[in-house]
Order: C-alpha cells, then structure tokens, then sequence
C-alpha cells in the first residue's frame, strides 16, 4: 500500500525525503523502461515518477503516460497525487495558490488515452463522472489545513495540449466553460489511472494568470521565479502527506 506522487514542472525529486532505492521498469508501451524512485520518511514509503524526466526533456505531449500509469501499478502504488504546474483561468486565484481540483475537461488531441486501444470491452467505459478521487483530495487538504496552507479546494482543470501557452480567446473559450485552471498534463493520466482503479488527485500549483486574465505575466522569469517558490511549499505538503499516509480502504476501486 504505497503512495506514488508524480511530480510536474520543478518537482524532478524528494530531497527532504531518504532515497532507498531506483526501480527501473520495463512496461509493453515503451521500448525504454520506467524509472521509479522510492523514497521513505519515518516507517512510510513513497513512489516518486518525475513526469517529464529528470532533466526537464519531455515536453507534455510527448510523455509515455500509459507507460508512466502501467510502471507505478506494477510498483504497488495504492493511491496517486499528481503535481501540476497551471495557470490561473479564475482572476481570483493568485500566482503561487494550490489547488484541489475536483472536475476536468479535456482538449488534449492525439495522445494514447486508453490501455483499451485496439481492444476494444465493455469496462473501457470507465466512470469518471469525478475524475479527482473525492477521498483522496480530503486527505491532502487536511494536511494542508494542518500546516496552514491555504488550499483551494475545487476547480475545473482545462487540459490543453501544449507545449504552447494558450492564446487570450482560447482561455476566454475555456472560461465560458466553466474551466479555472488550465495545463497540459493531467489528461490522460487521471483516466489511465481510474482504468487501472488506482485513486489519483492533481495538487495544482499556480504559476501564473492565463493569457487576457487581468494582471497576467507570461515572461519566463516570472514564471519560473513563482515556481521555484511554490514547490518549497509543495514539497513541504507532501512530506508531511508522506509521514502521514495511511490508505483507507474505501479509496480502493479494483
């Protein structure tokens, strides 16, 4: 019963947590195997994937998200938090703001989204009316809750395909739709892992104002310096999520 975290944008490792050891996986979706990090902090264990590789390399369109999913359910994963690096669709939400999504809309195009491909059966039709596992998203925020950090908790994740930011009309596109966040990773890794019935939340970090939303900065330095800021604050959460993980029966939906 294993915590797995997926780190996104500025998250390639857990340094505050010990390294006890590197899993290297070969999966049937891949020619080059997964690599896995498994890191302890007290008597708890996590499994750590950094998404886009441990220099930065794979852009979102280019990630092996079936062989990243197939990788961490052969490790044992049990539950799955996923960090995302987005943008601010709601003018409320601030640069530097966590969020908790609760809903998703995908606009991604021509990515493998399915373990299902040209196998075609009648479980393929997941459900995924709530595609962020409710239970899991109240465990890490009364983690959050315990350490002070405010936490926005719901929101609807507009998956864009990337590796371009979006232009001002598109983001009014998503708003009128019902988006406030927007990024370019969290589909299809939420619906490979609800294929797989692995519980998966998306702790998002903003980084910036989309494009037109007043008080928007898309230069690389502003990005990049609210970052560097923001996943302090996130790799305190989960370390403290790791130390106090302890898996709940209810989440389990194989």
């Amino acid at each position: 019963m294993t915590l797995a975290i997926i780190g996104g944008s500025g998250l390639y490792a857990l340094e505050e947590l010990e390294l006890e050891k590197t899993l290297s996986l070969l999966t049937p979706y891949a020619e080059q195997p997964v690599c896995l990090y498994q890191y302890r902090k007290g008597l708890s264990t996590c499994l750590f994937l950094p998404r886009h590789g441990a220099e930065h390399q794979l852009a979102p369109h280019e990630i092996n998200y079936r062989a990243n999913l197939w990788a961490l359910d052969k490790a044992g994963a049990s539950s799955i938090v996923a960090v995302n690096a987005t943008g601010a669709v709601d003018p409320c939400l601030e640069p530097g703001s966590l969020v908790l999504p609760d809903q998703i809309i995908d606009y991604t195009y021509g990515r493998e989204n399915s373990f299902y491909l040209g196998k075609h059966q009648l479980k393929a039709h997941i459900d995924f009316s709530e595609p962020f596992t409710p239970e899991l998203n109240t465990q890490i925020s009364a983690v959050a809750d315990s350490l002070g950090l405010p936490i926005v908790k719901q929101g609807t994740y507009g998956v864009t395909q990337g590796p371009r930011l979006e232009t001002g009309a598109e983001i009014r596109r998503l708003a009128r739709d019902g988006c406030t966040l927007v990024g370019m990773t969290a589909m299809p890794e939420a619906a490979l892992a609800r294929e797989l019935g692995i519980p998966y939340a998306s702790l998002c970090l903003v980084i910036n104002k989309a494009a037109g939303v007043p008080g928007a900065q898309l230069n690389h330095e502003f990005l990049m310096l609210v970052l560097e800021e923001g996943i302090v604050v996130v790799k305190n959460l989960l370390r403290e999520l790791v130390s106090r993980y302890s898996p709940d029966k209810s989440l389990y939906m194989r």
